[in-house]
């Protein structure tokens, strides 16, 4: 008998076995962007450094995620997903290992990067895994297992690592990675197919070291308007040489047969609609988990754990969207839901400015979870319409790419709520919940502008996922 084509057509069990794998790998890369943040004080005093240097080993990693997602589809494709997978959870966890140990701050540093590499692998690989795991009718329950990290990470961060240094120490914050780590790699090696191409190109190492360098000094130039290392004139010089760079790259990728980033993907509507104007929506959602425990702690007064506890709940929001997903793109299709959850997201975003130290917890922590539940259906929408419609030899690539568009979302939508609340409260100014509520307020205008593109979107794309048809007969396919 033929064999079938996916995995999970083969054996009913991988479509959740492979899935909780994947899902572990992205929550600890995701919880590694932020769980720091909580312990920077603890570890600043440990290190024999100061809180404000200890920013470099947030932006260290996220510069190496940045740098190498590009390339992690190609590796994949030339010796293998399961390979570069596993490769990837081994270099995470022993990054993770190493940060836990380091008796120095430049020892942290160097580990952290580390932690970085194999994240930027585990990311686009555990996702290219899924897409080709499952058949395209199973892609929106699959793919949700790849944002709910990402939606959740943020959130669990600040709390997990305000406990753990509470009630341990620090270096449990990289320790936790360790067992899970080592689980993954055990599990990825025993269930996951080992996908890749016949035949791949040269490797375009001039085009990655065009888009490395100029994602990294925008990934920095962003970071640093948020977390300032050098002055406003440098910041303006690297981001202008990040800009040139990538616009140099956009001439060179159309001279070269296989480079390091496929703009190609572009050209398929459902891919751009979910990346770039999904990413702009993000843009404006991912500012509020790092505005709201700020303004719940100084503004307000609350104790960390109160706070965590409080922006936690925006995590059982996300669990929620998961299962009705799928049935609420079936009955109205992506283009709705995308339109209606950046509506509904600017609206909840500004309503965050309507609260005061005097608002009770039950509801604020009820708000939260409204918000995670708007927050979630945007994020699982626009990234499940980025694949839904590419072919099989793009998947890779795609994932790559996607992986820098959807990195670069978040750091911004931070670096963006930090900018504008540093603009509005300026110098010797306190931060009181008034400044907050204007930050919010700005911000909630960012998901609307995302709008515009949504309505891009055709009543075919993305139809072989959420099964929707719509009013409107498949006329055309894309381009």
């Amino acid at each position: 008998m033929e064999q079938p084509l996916f995995a999970t057509e083969r054996d009913p069990r991988l479509r959740l076995i492979i899935p909780i794998i994947v899902a572990i790998a992205f929550l600890m890369e995701q919880l590694d962007s932020t769980i720091i943040t909580t312990a920077i004080p603890a570890m600043a005093q440990s290190l024999e450094t100061t809180p404000v240097r200890l920013n470099l080993a947030i932006t260290t990693y996220i510069l190496t995620l940045a740098v190498f997602i590009p390339v992690s589809g190609w590796f994949a494709d030339r010796y293998g997903a399961r390979r570069v997978f596993a490769l990837a959870l081994f270099t995470f966890t022993l990054g993770s290992a190493l940060c836990g140990i380091a008796n120095s701050f430049g020892l942290l540093l160097a580990m952290r990067a580390l932690q970085g590499l194999g994240g930027a692998m585990m990311t686009p690989v555990g996702r290219l895994i899924l897409l080709r795991s499952f058949p395209r009718s199973g892609l929106i329950a699959a793919m949700t297992y790849t944002t709910l990290p990402a939606i959740m990470g943020p959130i669990i961060g600040p709390l997990l690592g305000g406990l753990l240094t509470t009630y341990a120490s620090w270096r449990w914050i990289f320790y936790v990675n360790v067992p899970f780590g080592c689980l993954g790699i055990l599990a990825a090696l025993r269930f996951v197919d080992d996908f890749h191409e016949e035949a791949v190109e040269r490797f375009d190492f001039a085009g990655f070291l065009m888009v490395g360098c100029g994602v990294a000094l925008l990934q920095f130039g962003l970071e640093n308007i948020g977390r300032p290392i050098v002055p406003a004139f440098a910041t303006v010089l690297v981001l202008a040489a990040a800009v040139l760079l990538l616009l140099a790259f956009g001439r060179y990728a159309h001279r070269v047969v296989a480079p390091a980033v496929d703009l190609t993907l572009f050209r398929f509507r459902s891919f751009w609609v979910g990346t770039l104007a999904g990413g702009l929506c993000r843009v404006g959602l991912n500012g509020a988990p790092f505005l709201l425990p700020l303004m719940l702690q100084v503004g307000f007064g609350m104790s960390p754990v109160t706070s965590g506890s409080l922006t936690f709940v925006g995590s059982f929001g996300a669990l929620l969207m998961r299962p009705l997903l799928s049935p609420l793109l079936r009955r109205v299709g992506f283009k709705v839901v995308l339109i209606g959850s950046a509506i509904v997201g600017s609206a909840t975003v500004a309503g965050f400015a309507l609260m005061s130290a005097d608002t009770p917890h039950w509801m604020i922590g009820f708000y939260v979870f409204l918000f995670g539940v708007v927050r979630s259906a945007q994020f699982m929408t626009s990234n499940t319409l980025s694949y839904a419609d590419l072919p099989a030899d793009k998947l890779s690539r795609a994932t790559s790419l996607g992986g820098v568009l959807q990195q670069l979302s978040v750091s911004l939508g931070v670096s963006v709520a930090a900018m504008l609340l540093g603009l509005i409260v300026g110098e010797g100014h306190v931060l009181t919940p008034e400044r907050f509520h204007q930050v919010f307020m700005l911000t909630a205008i960012i998901p609307l502008i995302s709008i515009p593109g949504f309505l891009y979107l055709r009543a075919e794309d993305g139809v072989q996922v959420s099964g929707h048809i719509g009013r409107s007969r498949k006329s055309s396919r894309q381009e």
